[in-house]
């Protein structure tokens, strides 16, 4: 398989994994919220989740660009505004 060298298709990639990462960890990403330590709560999930984006993605586009945190910000902070928490 050829690896991704279109910033378009790697900010989708890293928004698909991010998803994933949501829809299985609900209950951490809750609680890591509500307890301010979601990046604790979610440090192996996260860490196998950007394994993956660079594994699929050039080493260039990788090293230049930050679209995994990205997507982990807009997908799992943003979509859970609503929880109460101590940050916001």
């Amino acid at each position: 398989m050829a690896l991704i060298d279109s910033p378009e298709l790697a900010m989708r990639l890293a928004r698909a994994i991010a998803s994933d990462i949501s829809l299985y960890n609900e209950a951490k990403i809750v609680g890591g919220i509500q307890n301010d330590n979601l990046f604790e709560s979610l440090d192996a999930e996260l860490a196998e989740g950007r394994e993956l984006y660079k594994s699929r993605v050039t080493p260039d586009l990788y090293g230049r660009t930050n679209y995994f945190d990205r997507a982990i910000v807009d997908v799992l902070m943003r979509g859970k505004g609503h929880i109460k928490s101590k940050i916001w």
